[in-house]
């Protein structure tokens, strides 16, 4: 830690405890007690006594006034008459659980109009010294399981998971799966010669025949030797007319391309054109011819394929990479489409999130938010003090020992429960400050806000505005509210920073009670953050 966030850190602390000076007067009435010095936890009777007309009423201190001792019994006052006059005696039992020399505060009586103090008294508390050789000795006890109450984070992760598998196995079995193939795709993977034989077996399990469909078995027939030479001779067989196509092949022979006879150009060409004759219906050759037809197309795919040089090493190797480059394709299909699948649920979640919930806090949730994640932790609700607060904080608050003039130590008592500080920009601070001898002054509110206003400022903050309003707690506690906005330094810059903050403060005869929250402006968590901890305020009433 650096010097100047230490620096702020202790002006952070101990700026609660200058915001309220003592207010201090002195006056004298009798009281006493049956001990100066107990044990710890021991009960001293501490008694007043007043002596009064039988016309004025007489009011005694009611409550946890004598911190820092604490009271476990109030008694029933005691009346003597002695003619006119009564003699009130009011008794108290008194203890502490902490050693050390301690003073009880001056304590008022009220009677009739007027008010009375008692002398402060003063109490030692001492260790009780046991004797561990006398002391018998007992095995540690075993650890006993607690039972912590249920979470359900658990059912988030399991439909978290459960939802990711379900989509791994739709995409793995739509997109990834390696299918079985279909018979066209078993047949498109052969090579165009068995494919070609295929094609002419498949021809003769047809009832084309039998039904004197003519028309249909030439058109298959010559498809099949077209399609064979499309793939293997002259890539525009399919669409060239059986003079274009024949003419082609004249060619091929006779630049020496294809090793293919005369003989079997002429059959190719006989075949050809009358299967154009029975497609225009200008013909009706004889089934037998038909069955002839189909035996020579067979001849001639196996003289075409004879007829074929066989392919170079350097075009197998070329179609070796075709295949690769077409499964390279496919592989880098199937990741576009399963990418593709996983943005698009993802951007619907974020929308469908954002639509229920808001944009801003999906994103926050996602990316991480410092006030968002506070808002929505562990919150702590304990008392702090005496008399107590009761507060709920993100966090729970630490101890923190302020500096205290060595000569008002004698005249002020104080606690403090600090979490972050007013450079942290969210901070939540409580002091309880208890006071002697202030006789009949009281604490004015005002002047103390004024006071720590001017203690913000002294730690660097600048540009305060303040707002002063009546602040009344759930269990109807009432004090003062001090709120505005401030810019604070930061810690790694020299830029300042803007902040909300709100003070409450209370008081009862002797005690002042502060409660100090600083949060980022513009913040709406920390917002309700502020909300939440202002509505959960709730002080110990004087009199019980």
């Amino acid at each position: 830690m650096s010097k100047k966030t230490l620096g702020f850190r202790l002006r952070a602390s101990s700026f609660l405890f200058f915001s309220v000076s003592s207010f201090l007067s002195f006056a004298q009435v009798t009281s006493a007690i049956d001990s100066t010095s107990i044990k710890i936890g021991e009960q001293i009777t501490y008694l007043i006594q007043v002596e009064t007309d039988t016309t004025s009423l007489v009011v005694f201190p009611e409550g946890q006034t004598f911190s820092p001792l604490e009271m476990i019994e109030s008694y029933k006052v005691d009346t003597l008459k002695n003619n006119d006059r009564y003699n009130l005696i009011k008794k108290y039992g008194l203890t502490q659980f902490d050693s050390g020399a301690y003073t009880i505060p001056r304590q008022k009586v009220i009677i009739g109009s007027k008010t009375f103090f008692t002398d402060s008294l003063k109490v030692e508390v001492n260790n009780i010294v046991v004797d561990t050789t006398k002391q018998g000795l007992y095995d540690i006890k075993p650890i006993i399981e607690v039972n912590k109450s249920g979470s359900n984070w658990w059912k988030y992760v399991l439909l978290t998971l459960l939802i990711i598998s379900v989509v791994g196995f739709l995409i793995y079995w739509f997109i990834w799966r390696k299918k079985p193939l279909t018979e066209e795709e078993q047949i498109a993977l052969l090579p165009p010669y068995d494919r070609a034989k295929l094609a002419l077996k498949k021809l003769d399990e047809s009832h084309y025949l039998e039904h004197e469909n003519l028309k249909d078995y030439y058109s298959d027939l010559t498809f099949i030797i077209r399609k064979y030479l499309d793939e293997r001779v002259y890539d525009r067989a399919l669409e060239s007319t059986t003079d274009e196509l024949i003419s082609r092949l004249i060619l091929l022979k006779e630049g020496n391309q294809v090793d293919i006879s005369k003989e079997d150009i002429k059959n190719l060409e006989s075949i050809l054109k009358r299967a154009d004759l029975v497609k225009f219906a200008k013909s009706a050759p004889d089934v037998e011819l038909a069955k002839l037809d189909r035996n020579t197309i067979d001849i001639e795919i196996d003289h075409v394929k004879e007829a074929l040089p066989e392919p170079t090493e350097e075009e197998k190797l070329l179609d070796i990479k075709y295949k690769a480059e077409q499964e390279r394709k496919k592989q880098r299909k199937k990741v576009i489409i399963t990418v593709a699948i996983g943005v698009f649920l993802l951007l619907a979640t974020f929308v469908g999130f954002g639509v229920k919930y808001g944009f801003s806090y999906v994103k926050d949730t996602i990316t991480g938010h410092e006030s968002k994640e506070l808002l929505e932790g562990n919150w702590v609700t304990s008392a702090y003090g005496f008399p107590p607060v009761t507060i709920s904080t993100p966090k729970v608050l630490k101890r923190t020992d302020l500096p205290i003039p060595e000569e008002m130590k004698a005249q002020v008592s104080m606690t403090s429960f600090m979490y972050g500080t007013l450079l942290d920009v969210f901070s939540v601070g409580i002091t309880t400050s208890t006071y002697q001898n202030m006789g009949e002054n009281k604490i004015d509110l005002e002047k103390s806000s004024e006071r720590s206003i001017k203690s913000m400022e002294a730690m660097g903050a600048k540009d305060i505005v303040v707002l002063r309003d009546k602040f009344v707690t759930p269990n109807g506690a009432e004090g003062l509210k001090t709120s505005g906005t401030l810019k604070v330094p930061s810690l790694t810059s020299k830029e300042f920073k803007e902040a909300n903050y709100v003070l409450l403060q209370f008081t009862s005869d002797n005690v002042l009670q502060q409660i100090i929250v600083t949060s980022p402006k513009d913040d709406t968590y920390a917002d309700q953050m502020v909300e939440r901890i202002l509505n959960s305020v709730e002080l110990k009433e004087a009199e019980e």
